[in-house]
């Protein structure tokens, strides 16, 4: 079977997302939330989630949000787009940028008359 790249974990993972991992959001943006699980990444950027139904939806990640540990390491829920942009800045700190040292001529130094430090 031939998945499309937008519904890989690959996909998810730049979002900051995992399959069927619990998601919240408000049937027609009011009322109570209802939790979901995450399915993939559309074109466009949205989210496609199941809802407890089973019926798929498709929404912005603006509207939707997912748990993540807070500043005291307590689980809350945030909004996709926010974990987004964290996840994206956390993959700068993944891997230290190779530094390339340019190796040079070594230089000896000879001297004629001792020094201060240097015994008779």
């Amino acid at each position: 079977m031939n998945v499309p790249a937008y519904r890989t974990a690959a996909a998810l993972e730049r979002l900051g997302l995992r399959a069927a991992e619990p998601i919240r959001f408000k049937r027609n943006g009011k009322g109570r939330h209802v939790i979901g699980k995450v399915e993939g990444v559309e074109h466009d950027g949205s989210v496609t989630l199941r809802d407890p139904d089973g019926s798929a939806r498709t929404l912005r990640p603006e509207r939707v949000e997912i748990r993540r540990p807070g500043p005291k390491g307590r689980l809350r829920w945030q909004l996709v787009s926010d974990v987004a942009i964290t996840w994206e800045q956390l993959e700068l700190f993944e891997k230290p940028p190779a530094v390339e040292v340019p190796t040079g001529k070594h230089v000896t130094i000879k001297r004629d008359q001792p020094t201060l430090f240097d015994e008779l």
